[in-house]
């Protein structure tokens, strides 16, 4: 293959000539110039007439396919990605707490927990030199001072070395745990039972931060690993493998982190579905590519912030206390 690349004007009249509607050329050329024609192309995907084909594509577009569709698209993608890193990083943060605190008070008299052959499985240390603790690791101002004023420590305590740690670096560690009761612990603070349950669905969402991260395509995103059953409510076998199965454990996760901000992040995409299913093709390619239904939440319903395990508590009392005393009424 040996292709030469194409000007603005080039691309754009390629695009019209595969049967692409143009509104307005000049803001076209603009978004192309912006986000660029490869990119873009990914937007432009699901209205070709062979999708999803990847091996025999014709590149000529379904009739009525304009550009600005596509740019809608890939415009919900940016406003999704930017929701879906703020509110990861908060289960993020919550993860590597409840690991260096219970890693390190499991293993109080020895602060290099994570580097030690008792507690953690040899692969990771024989590579924790090269993946994590690095060159350029080292020169982050927190380590550098700490090796500045104890020259003899070969790393930093857990509580400075996995505050540093990527989501991905932290995962691993997670998962190179000897101590199955300890990883029980911490797969429980997010009320999991089952620590394969756990280890599968923070591994989605450390899939799903990335592509985040990284300004990836999210309305078709895949998770490299099919979701297990678990606590996250998925309905069907679609979900297993879409963005919107994927989202549902990222809301289940940040539940149990905070009650308040699940519902901030669920409110927050239902005003971007709103906002973009009032474009019929858009809603279409939503639902048949992300799974994404037009109502994830109930935005005119009362919000609660009793958690759903207090609120089950509450309503056992007050059987309790109608059977036993005979006073209790809805109105008290």
């Amino acid at each position: 293959m040996n292709k030469s690349a194409l000007s603005i004007d080039d691309q754009l009249a390629l695009l019209k000539s595969r049967g692409i509607t143009v509104h307005n050329e000049s803001k076209a050329k603009e978004i192309l110039g912006d986000i660029g024609y490869y990119r873009l192309g990914f937007y432009l995907f699901p209205f070709e007439r062979t999708y999803p084909e990847l091996n025999h594509r014709t590149h000529e577009y379904k009739e009525g396919t304009n550009f600005e569709d596509a740019v809608r698209l890939y415009y919900f993608d940016f406003e999704l990605r930017n929701i879906l890193i703020k509110y990861i990083s908060r289960i993020e943060v919550n993860f590597k707490t409840s690991l260096t605190y219970e890693g390190s008070i499991a293993y109080k008299p020895d602060s290099l927990w994570f580097v030690n052959p008792l507690y953690i499985q040899p692969a990771f240390i024989v590579a924790f030199d090269k993946i994590v603790y690095t060159n350029s690791f080292k020169k982050n101002p927190t380590i550098k001072r700490h090796h500045r004023k104890y020259p003899e420590d070969r790393y930093a305590p857990a509580w400075k070395t996995i505050e540093l740690m990527t989501l991905g670096e932290t995962v691993k560690l997670y998962s190179s745990l000897i101590d199955h009761n300890l990883k029980q612990t911490i797969c429980e603070k997010f009320a999991i039972k089952y620590v394969e349950v756990f280890e599968n669905y923070i591994e989605i969402v450390r899939i799903l931060r990335n592509n985040c991260a990284h300004a990836n395509v999210l309305f078709d995103f895949r998770p490299f690993k099919r979701i297990k059953r678990g606590p996250a409510d998925l309905k069907n076998q679609e979900e297993y493998m879409n963005l919107y199965g994927s989202i549902k454990v990222v809301g289940y996760l940040l539940k149990q982190v905070s009650i308040n901000r699940e519902f901030e992040m669920m409110r927050e995409i239902q005003l971007i579905l709103d906002k973009y299913n009032s474009y019929p093709e858009i809603a279409h390619i939503l639902e048949k590519c992300s799974g994404l239904p037009r109502n994830i939440i109930n935005l005119n319903k009362p919000f609660s912030t009793t958690s759903p395990n207090l609120l089950t508590r509450i309503k056992k009392l007050r059987k309790l206390f109608t059977k036993k005393f005979g006073f209790y009424s809805k109105k008290n």
